[in-house]
C-alpha cells in the first residue's frame, strides 16, 4: 500500500509534514509513502531522525502551489507541482491515497480536473466529523463549494450516509439540512428545492435543522453549502478552544481548584482528544474517484500522522466502494 503526501502544502512544510510522516511509519506497518515535493527541503528534514528509510521514497517536484495561488491557474500552469503530480497519481491507480494540507481550492479544483469524480457526482465535498452529545456527525460540505445545485444536497446526504455505515456501523442514519429555521419553506429556493429533493429520496431525512442541533446530537448527517458548513466548523472549533482555556484558568486560580483537577482530569482529556483537530486528521473529500484527505493548513505532525493511519485502514476503501454502488442506480440527471 503506499500513500502520497504533498510535503510542500501547509502553513508548517515540510518540516510537520515530514515528521508525521515518520511518525505514521514508526508506529505501523504494511505502508509506504511516498513524498512529493522538494528533495533537497525533505531531506533535511530527515536529519536526526531514526526511521525505516526503505519505507518513504520522494518524488522530486519543482512548483509550489501556495494559498495565494487562484486554483485553475495553479493546476493550469503549475504541473510540476506536488499537488498535480499526486492527483495524476492517484488517477494512475499508482497510489492507495493522497494527503495534502494546501490550498483548498487548488485541491478541489485539482480532484475535479485531475483525478475526476466517481461517475454521478457533481460536486465532491469535505467531510469532516465533528463531536456530539449522541456521538459523530459529519458535516457534509465544509468548504470545497461555496455554491452548489439542490441536487448536490442530496448526493452529499448519500456519501454521507454510505461513509457513516462503514466507518461507524450506523444504519439509518439521521439527515438534516441546515437552514435558518425548522420550518419547510425557511430559506432560500435552492434550500426549499433540496429539501423537495431530499424529502422524496430514500435517506433518512429529517428535515431542516440549526446549527445548535448538531453539538446536541440531534442528526448524524449534516448537509449545507460549503459556506455555511465551514463557518459552523470553524465555530466549534472555536468554542472548544474557548472551552478549555477558560476551564484550565478555573482550575488554576487556587490550591482546591488544583486539586480538584486531579479528579477530572482523566475524563477532560479524553473529552480534548474528541475535539482535537489534530487527533482526528485530515478530512476526506467525498465524491473523488480515488482516496483524497485535506489536513488543515496549519496541521502539524501529530494531524499527518492521524490521516495517514486513517488512510491504511481498509474501512475508507469499503467507503469508496460503497458510494460508487449507491450512485450507479441513482438518478443523476435531476432538473433543478
Amino acid at each position: 500500500m503506499r500513500i502520497l503526501v504533498d510535503a510542500m502544502g501547509g502553513d508548517n512544510a515540510p518540516d510537520e509534514i515530514v515528521k508525521g510522516c515518520v511518525d505514521a511509519i514508526n508506529l505501523k506497518q504494511g505502508f509506504e509513502i511516498e513524498l512529493l515535493g522538494d528533495r533537497r527541503k525533505i531531506e533535511k528534514c530527515f536529519t536526526g531522525k531514526q526511521f525505516d528509510r526503505s519505507r518513504i521514497i520522494i518524488t522530486e517536484t519543482r512548483d509550489d502551489v501556495t494559498n495565494y495561488d487562484k486554483p485553475s491557474d495553479a493546476i493550469r500552469k503549475k504541473k510540476d507541482s506536488s499537488l498535480v503530480i499526486g492527483m495524476k497519481k492517484i488517477k494512475d491507480n499508482a497510489a492507495h491515497a493522497f494527503i495534502s494540507a494546501g490550498n483548498t481550492g487548488a485541491i478541489l479544483a485539482a480532484s475535479l480536473l485531475i483525478a475526476g469524480r466517481i461517475k454521478g457526482i457533481v460536486r465532491p465535498a469535505l467531510a469532516p466529523i465533528v463531536p456530539s452529545i449522541n456521538g459523530p456527525v459529519m458535516i457534509v460540505d465544509a468548504g470545497m463549494n461555496t455554491r452548489i445545485k439542490p441536487i448536490s444536497y442530496l448526493q452529499f446526504a448519500v456519501m454521507g450516509t454510505e461513509y457513516m455505515k462503514v466507518k461507524y456501523g450506523m444504519d439509518n442514519t439521521r439527515v438534516g439540512l441546515v437552514n435558518i429555521g425548522t420550518e419547510e419553506n425557511k430559506g432560500n429556493e435552492i434550500h426549499r428545492q433540496a429539501y423537495e429533493i431530499l424529502r422524496k429520496s430514500q435517506v433518512n431525512f429529517i428535515g431542516n435543522i440549526e446549527g445548535k442541533d448538531v453539538p446536541e446530537g440531534n442528526v448524524d448527517i449534516v448537509v449545507c453549502d460549503g459556506f455555511v458548513g465551514n463557518a459552523m466548523l470553524k465555530v466549534m472549533e472555536g468554542t472548544g478552544k474557548y472551552f478549555f482555556n477558560h476551564l484550565g484558568n478555573i482550575y488554576s486560580r487556587s490550591i482546591w481548584g488544583k486539586i480538584s483537577y486531579l479528579f477530572v482530569k482523566h475524563e477532560l482529556k479524553k473529552i480534548k482528544k474528541q475535539v482535537d483537530p489534530e487527533e482526528i486528521g485530515g478530512t476526506p473529500i467525498l465524491g473523488v474517484n480515488g482516496m483524497v484527505f485535506k489536513c488543515h493548513g496549519n496541521s502539524k505532525a501529530k494531524a499527518i500522522k492521524n490521516t495517514i493511519l486513517n488512510a491504511c485502514s481498509v474501512k475508507y476503501q469499503s467507503v469508496m466502494d460503497q458510494v460508487k454502488n449507491s450512485f450507479v442506480h441513482m438518478k443523476t440527471n435531476v432538473q433543478t
